[in-house]
Order: C-alpha cells, then structure tokens, then sequence
C-alpha cells in the first residue's frame, strides 16, 4: 500500500495500485454523500471509462441520488444503499448487498467516500487494487476525485462535461408544458441555499433578471427548477416575473433536471445540489457563495464562476446564521456586479471548449 501526500493534504490518499498491463475487467465506484457531491465525481468517472473502455462500471451509492447514475450511460449495474441518513442502517444495507458485490469479483475499487461503511466493503470485497479518497484537504471536490482515482495507477485524460443521459430526450417536454417554444434562450436561477447563510435576496433575482433582459435585448425565458421546498421562492419569482419564468419546480426527475440544465445559456445559482448537477452538465455556471467553503464546493471547469466569500476575515464561516445579521458576505454582491459577472463569463465560455480539468478555474 502507498500513502500519497501533498503540502494541501491533511488526510491522505491510500492507495494499492493497479500493476497489470492489461485493462480490469471490472470496477467499483463508490460514493455515498449527498446528491450534489455524487454527482460532481461522475465526469471524473466518465474521463477514466475512455481509458478503460471495456471495463464494466459499478456505482455503490446512497438510495436518494441513485437516479442520475442510473440514467447516463455510464454504469453496468447501481447499487443503491438504503438507510436514509442512518449509518447504522446504511450499514446493514451494505451487507445486504455484499453478496451479489462479491459475485462480480471487482479488480478495482474506487472508494470516493472515505467512511467505515466504504471502507469494509472494500476490504471485504478483496480488490487486486484500489484508492480511498482524501476527505479534508481545501481542494475542490472533484481535483480530490481525480487524484484518488489517479492513485489507482492510472493517468486521467482532460475530464470534459460529456455525460450522456440514456433519453435524450429528458427535460424537454416539461419546458414546454411550462410555456417554453424551444427557441428563446433559457437562464436558470435557483435560490436554494439550504440556509439563510447561503441566500442571495431574491429581490435581486428579479432585478438581476431585469437587468439581464434590458442588455441582452433578447426575449430570454427564466427557470426556476428544483424540490417542492422552493415553492415559496418560485413564487415570488413568479409573481415579479410573471411569463417570463417558467415554473419547473416539483415537475422534474433529477435526469429531466439535467436535460433541461444542459439547454441553458446561464445558470445563475446559490450553493446546491442543482448547482453541481448544472455544471456537470455543462451548463455555464455562476455560483454565489456566503457561507459555503468555496474551496471544496466551487463549481469547477472553465465555463464556471464563483463570487465568494473567501476574501473576507468572517468568510467561509459554514454558520447557518449571520453573526452580523446582514449576510453581508453575499449582499455586497448587488445584481448590476452579478450581471457583469455573468456576462463576463459568457465571452470566456464562448471563445473555448468547455473542460473541467484541465481548465482555469474562474474566480470572483
């Protein structure tokens, strides 16, 4: 076994990797976070099967976010661990399912989850090789994805936005029961922070929208999309919209999300989940960060923009409420900086192939 360490790391990858001149057979990846962590390793995953294309593609994941895995066109078979936030639960479901894992004799693991639960069931599972992801390091996400993977012993060719979802098709027929002629261009805006830590005032979201109308001088629609527990924000942004928004909330699947996130010109979003699944689809992503660790949970590639909090003595804090009360770490961000943002990063993403590593990482 190796131990790879960098100056950054504070928990380093371990690692035994693969020796042999010829491909395995067959791979494991597991991953048991939140949705929006799991779906930001899957582009690394999509850049290692180029590489092993004959190799068949295991994902081990939580139940709640299996359903995007299992719509691209990635994996053989994903194994969805029930439990819900239990890791007792979670546990017994693992073992459960170790049977039908060890039935598929798997040459390599890929743990990109790091706890006791992935981690026996590595162990248990006995692979020729395999890598254990780096949990702590201040390094984005997914470069943490690529080096646990590279430390299986394989070079990773540049890692593009390229999933592709089984239906084609996914997304389009709710932006057409919500209003959209398939024409005019669609700017996503999605006040999802999960506390008010994260929350850009949606009275800005309205004058960002306005703002953006009156300089792109184009009949652009907006979207907003996500869980019912938007509702009180779609409908505000409805009610100052009005048809310029189409109301996608509670209407979509995750995959019918990414299909009508990849159509987007602009996805205008808090720290989310919709936010990972917006650039892994490609989609030209400005991230407002307040509270969130901007270093972990940026949105990557360069077609990507982050206007965060780093830069402050207080940023970066991860508290759910303002010490100060103002949030003032995303208020000094008023919708006419916003704006030139975005516009900004549209020119970059116009005048370059879309690519998450290697890439430039945007940064406000």
């Amino acid at each position: 076994m190796v131990k790879l360490s960098a100056p950054l790391q504070q928990d380093p990858i371990e690692a035994v990797p693969w020796r042999r001149a010829r491909p395995p057979a067959r791979v494991l990846v597991i991953r048991l976070q939140a949705f929006g962590d799991t779906v930001a390793t899957l582009p690394y995953v999509q850049a290692l099967k180029t590489v092993w294309p004959r190799a068949e593609f295991d994902f081990l994941t939580r139940d709640e976010v299996c359903e995007l895995p299992r719509s691209v066109d990635l994996f053989e078979t994903v194994f969805p661990i029930g439990g819900g936030r239990s890791a007792t639960l979670q546990l017994l479901f693992a073992l459960v399912l170790l049977p039908r894992l060890l039935l598929r004799r798997y040459d390599v693991v890929l743990d990109l989850q790091r706890n006791r639960i992935s981690r026996l069931v590595r162990a248990l599972l006995r692979p020729r090789a395999w890598s254990s992801f780096d949990r702590f390091s201040p390094r984005l996400h997914g470069e943490r994805a690529r080096l646990t993977i590279e430390a299986a012993g394989i070079a990773l060719p540049a890692v593009y936005p390229n999933l592709q979802l089984r239906n084609q098709a996914a997304g389009l027929n709710a932006l057409r029961l919500a209003g959209w002629d398939g024409r005019c261009g669609l700017v996503a805006l999605n006040p999802a922070g999960g506390f008010p830590t994260r929350n850009w005032p949606l009275e800005h979201y309205v004058a960002f929208a306005d703002l953006w109308s009156a300089r792109r001088r184009r009949d652009d629609q907006f979207v907003v999309l996500g869980t019912g527990a938007l509702r009180p924000k779609a409908d505000y942004l409805k009610a100052a919209l009005g048809t310029r928004l189409l109301d996608l909330v509670g209407r979509t699947t995750v995959s019918d999300a990414f299909g009508v996130l990849r159509r987007t010109t602009l996805v205008l979003s808090e720290d989310s989940g919709l936010m990972h699944l917006a650039w892994v689809a490609g989609a030209p992503t400005l991230g407002l960060f307040g509270s969130s660790q901007h270093v972990w949970s940026a949105p990557h590639g360069n077609y990507s923009l982050c206007l965060h909090s780093g830069d402050l003595p207080c940023g970066a804090c991860m508290d759910t409420e303002c010490h100060f009360g103002d949030v003032h770490c995303l208020t000094r961000y008023t919708p006419e900086r916003v704006l030139e943002a975005a516009l900004t990063l549209l020119q970059a993403v116009a005048r370059t192939e879309k690519v998450i590593w290697p890439g430039t990482q945007a940064k406000g």
